[in-house]
């Protein structure tokens, strides 16, 4: 990835400024915990996990998407657009806490259990306990995949690619995937070695 690797050091101290050091300073701050199936009492609980990639990506003067891939060569699992500017989120993260909650009626929505959650349209979108606005399901675009076949080399990092339309913004960690029921999945933040073991998770709730 020689254009991302090649981004002015002044720039990459000016994202981390503003994004607070996104790798490092995300804790836990609603009252989401993550997914479980609650098992009747004759059933017994059933947790799966496993381990994807999850990348943010806005200009500063737009929206942001987020991305869930099982490979970084691959076709993403999951694109989101949320409908709150980088910026809000970027000062959302500064305080080291946040986590995303997405939730969807499925009566409203006319997406049964047997629909999968990465095929809801749209999601209500709730930032540190807050109701901020939707997160919507769209195709990647022609821009999409250029941004991300420019990061496939990236496993984790956070930085800021120059681009014609204004500096684009990105971070890209890997998540624990863990999926509690056809209802409900969650990502968690996988910290870097070194970093100071904080977390930063989304959860996925139909109800």
């Amino acid at each position: 990835m020689d254009t991302a690797t090649s981004v002015e050091c002044g720039r990459e101290v000016r994202f981390r400024r503003s994004f607070r050091s996104l790798v490092e300073c995300m804790v836990p701050c609603c009252g989401f915990q993550p997914s479980v199936l609650v098992s009747n009492d004759n059933e017994s609980t059933h947790v799966s996990s496993s381990t994807v990639t999850g990348t943010f990506f806005g200009y500063r003067k737009g929206r942001v998407s987020f991305c869930l891939q099982d490979d970084t060569r691959g076709s993403p699992l999951l694109l989101l657009e949320f409908t709150v500017p980088t910026a809000y989120l970027a000062r959302e993260m500064q305080y080291g806490l946040l986590r995303i909650a997405l939730e969807c009626d499925k009566h409203k929505e006319r997406c049964s259990t047997t629909c999968s959650l990465y095929n809801v349209p749209v999601w209500s979108m709730y930032c540190n306990g807050r109701k901020v606005g939707f997160a919507i399901r769209r195709q990647m675009s022609v821009n999409d995949a250029a941004v991300l076949k420019l990061m496939q080399s990236v496993s984790v990092g956070a930085g800021v690619l120059p681009e014609e339309d204004g500096d684009l913004m990105y971070l890209r960690a890997s998540f624990e995937r863990v999926i509690g029921s056809a209802d409900s999945e969650s990502f968690h933040m996988l910290n870097p070695v070194g970093s100071s073991g904080q977390e930063f998770s989304i959860f996925l709730l139909r109800s």
